[in-house]
C-alpha cells in the first residue's frame, strides 16, 4: 500500500479541493481526502506531503520522443524519464519519426516499447502517407495498432480537400486530428518571428499571417465536419481571435498553447540564439498577452509542451542552420505556475485543468482525475518552492532557453499506476 499524508488535494475534474490523506492499493485509489489510520505493514510506503499539492498525473498530448530514427536526440525511455520528472504520467508522441508513423509496423513498435517505460506513453499516427500531404493513411488500422490521434505535426497540410477528408474520417472514428498551421509560402525563414528581432538579425522570419490564414481555413472545415480539431502550438493573437469566433459558432476546435509561447517574447532570441528557435516562433508581447487571455476565457483549453529534443551539436550551429525546437517536459508545470498562477492570470485549479482533465477528455483517456476506485496517477509538487533551471536534464537533450531562469513550483514525486516513478 502507498499512503500519502497531509496533502492539499486538487482534482479539476470534480472540483475536489481538500487537505487530507490518500490511500493506494494495487494501482488504484482506495481512499481520497480522509484520514488514514491503518496500521502499517511491511512494504507499505508513506509519503508525508505536508505543504505540498497532489493533483492528477499531468498529460502532455504533444511530445517528440524521436524513436524510431533519431534516438541520438531522445528515445522512448529517456523521453518517459523526462516526462516523469516533469510530473507527467501520460504523453502522446508525434508521428514525425523515421520511418514516419504512417504504418502498422512503426506504430506497433512504438506501443510495444512504450509499454516498458513505467508511464503511459501513447502515440499519434500520421494523417498523410510519409507526411507528403497527398494520400491519407489507413486511420482504422492505425487505431487498431494503438494510435490515439492523427497529425502530420512539423509539416502543414496545404491541400484543403485532403484536410476536409481527414477531418470527416476523424469525426466518423471519434478521434482527434491535430494540425501544424504554418503556410510555407509566407515564411522567409522559419523559427523566428518576422519583426524587429528578425530585422536585427537579418534573418527573414515567419510572419503571424503564415499561421492564422491556415487556421481560418481549418476552423471553417472543423465547423463543417464536426471533427475534434486541435490547433497546435498557437503563437499569434489573430489565431486566438479566430478560434474564439469558431468556438462560439459551435466548431469543436481546441486551442493548444505551449509554456514557451505564454512565457516568452521574441527578444529571447537575441539572448539565447538557436535555443529559442522554434516553429511556430515566439512572438511579441501583444501575442503573449492574447494567449494568456485565451487561456483565461477557455479559448485555449490545452497546455502541451511540444517537447522537441535536439543534440547539443545541432543547436550550437548558427541560428540560420540550427533545427527548430526545444525541450519542455521538465519545466512545464513550473512555467505554468510562474507565468500564469503567480501573476494572477489563472488559479492553480484552472492551470491543472488544462494539463489533466481537458486533454484526457479530448483523447478519451482513463486519466486526468482523482477519484476513489480510479487509477492512481498523481503528481505531488510544492507550488511555492523556487529553483533554477540547470543544463542537465533527464532528457538526452538540453536545448532549453530557460536554462539559468528561476522558476516557482517543483515536482517532488510522480506516481503512475500506484508506483513512484520519480522522486526529487
Amino acid at each position: 500500500m502507498l499512503i500519502i499524508k497531509n496533502a492539499k488535494i486538487l482534482d479539476p475534474a470534480s472540483g475536489f479541493d481538500r487537505t487530507g490523506d490518500i490511500e493506494v492499493e494495487n494501482g488504484r485509489i482506495t481512499m481520497l481526502g480522509g484520514s488514514s489510520d491503518r496500521p502499517l505493514k511491511k512494504g507499505d510506503q508513506v509519503i508525508d506531503a505536508a505543504g505540498m499539492t497532489v493533483a492528477p498525473g499531468l498529460i502532455d498530448t504533444h511530445v517528440h520522443f524521436r524513436d524510431p530514427g533519431f534516438t541520438y536526440k531522445e528515445d522512448i525511455f529517456t523521453g518517459a524519464r523526462a516526462a516523469a520528472a516533469g510530473g507527467f504520467t501520460t504523453v502522446v508522441c508525434m508521428a514525425n519519426t523515421k520511418p514516419v508513423a504512417d504504418n502498422e509496423k512503426t506504430v506497433s513498435y512504438i506501443m510495444e516499447k512504450a509499454a516498458k517505460t513505467g508511464i503511459h506513453v501513447l502515440t499519434a499516427a500520421a494523417v498523410s502517407r510519409n507526411f507528403e500531404g497527398k494520400e491519407l493513411t489507413d486511420f482504422q488500422k492505425l487505431m487498431e495498432c494503438g494510435a490515439v490521434g492523427f497529425t502530420d505535426d512539423g509539416i502543414p497540410l496545404k491541400d484543403g480537400e485532403l484536410v476536409e477528408k481527414a477531418m470527416m474520417l476523424a469525426a466518423q472514428l471519434n478521434v482527434p486530428i491535430s494540425l501544424h498551421e504554418e503556410d510555407p509560402a509566407m515564411i522567409e525563414r522559419p523559427g523566428v518571428n518576422k519583426g524587429k528581432v528578425s530585422e536585427i538579425l537579418g534573418y527573414g522570419g515567419a510572419s503571424s499571417a503564415s499561421e492564422y490564414t491556415m487556421v481560418r481555413r481549418d476552423c471553417e472545415l472543423a465547423l463543417k465536419t464536426r471533427a475534434d480539431v486541435v490547433i497546435q502550438h498557437i503563437s499569434a493573437a489573430e489565431t486566438v481571435d479566430i478560434i474564439r469566433d469558431y468556438w462560439h459558432r459551435g466548431a469543436k476546435v481546441h486551442g493548444e498553447v505551449t509554456p514557451q509561447h505564454f512565457s516568452l517574447t521574441e527578444e529571447i532570441v537575441l539572448e539565447k540564439g538557436s535555443l529559442a528557435r522554434v516553429n511556430p516562433p515566439i512572438r511579441t508581447e501583444r501575442d503573449r498577452q492574447a494567449l494568456i487571455e485565451g487561456l483565461k476565457d477557455g479559448t485555449l483549453d490545452i497546455i502541451s509542451t511540444d517537447h522537441a529534443p535536439h543534440s547539443r551539436e545541432e543547436k550550437e550551429k548558427d541560428i540560420k542552420e540550427a533545427p527548430s525546437g526545444m525541450i519542455g517536459l521538465e519545466t512545464s508545470l513550473a512555467l505554468g505556475i510562474t507565468s500564469l498562477v503567480k501573476p494572477g492570470h489563472l488559479d492553480l485549479m484552472t492551470l491543472l485543468e488544462k494539463m489533466t482533465v481537458n486533454p484526457a477528455g479530448l483523447y478519451h483517456l482513463d486519466a486526468g482525475t482523482l477519484r476513489e476506485g480510479g487509477r492512481a496517477d498523481m503528481v505531488i509538487f510544492d507550488e511555492k518552492e523556487t529553483w533554477t533551471v540547470g543544463d542537465h536534464f533527464h532528457s538526452k537533450s538540453n536545448n532549453s532557453p530557460f536554462i539559468g531562469k528561476e522558476l516557482t513550483g517543483k515536482v517532488k514525486y510522480t506516481i503512475c499506476d500506484g508506483r513512484v516513478v520519480y522522486q526529487d
